[in-house]
């Protein structure tokens, strides 16, 4: 067996590098939903810089199958809500940041369902998470598939303006091909899901 290659030279005298990661943080504001903050982190070459970070709870996120007589092609709840940051409306799947940092993502998802439709799930399966936009948010949401639906009662928040909307799961998909749906999350979750119901896997 070959022995193995023994650095020499400068190499053999450099300490081992230090992992990637957060040296530092300094916060910058803390709101209600999101924290600011300034953060020095020690990149993957050694080199160290700053970076803004938004640091969110993460949420969940769920698609809801309210009538699945075509398995196929089941009919799904969808919410159309005012969202001021993109001027208007869009349609979105339902979702939410959980009630306290101990909160399972199954109980928010299921909490957050019953809020914003009115529907509770008999079942609830997990799908994937998926990162929002990592360039500089650690947001997290988790995205779930929910059948069996029984009436339950909403409450929504203050400042939560929405309506339900039914539609089957190819009307869902048409729309995100012709830029009806484009809420980021809402894609996701309805591309994993229709391929969760079609393939089952």
């Amino acid at each position: 067996m070959k022995a193995p290659r023994v650095p020499r030279g400068p190499e053999a005298d450099r300490p081992p590098r230090e992992k990637p990661g957060q040296i530092a943080s300094r916060p910058i504001h803390r709101g209600r939903v999101v924290d600011l903050a300034m953060d020095t982190v020690r990149f993957p070459d050694g080199s160290t810089g700053e970076l803004e970070l938004v640091r969110h709870s993460g949420a969940a996120a769920v698609v809801p199958i309210i009538d699945d007589t075509d398995p196929g092609d089941p009919e799904l709840i969808l919410l159309r809500q005012f969202r001021y940051a993109t001027g208007g409306e869009l349609f979105e799947v339902p979702a939410g940041r959980p009630d306290s940092d101990t909160e399972p993502w199954d109980v928010c998802a299921r909490r957050e369902l019953e809020e914003e439709t009115g529907f509770r799930p008999g079942s609830l399966e997990y799908l994937t998470g998926i990162w929002t936009t990592p360039g500089f948010t650690d947001e997290l949401i988790h995205l779930f598939l929910a059948r069996e639906l029984t009436p339950g009662s909403v409450a929504t928040d203050a400042d939560e303006f929405l309506a339900t909307v039914r539609m089957r799961l190819s009307e869902a998909l048409d729309r995100i091909d012709r830029g009806d749906i484009t809420d980021a999350k809402s894609i996701c979750a309805l591309f994993v899901a229709s391929r969760r119901i079609k393939t089952g896997r």
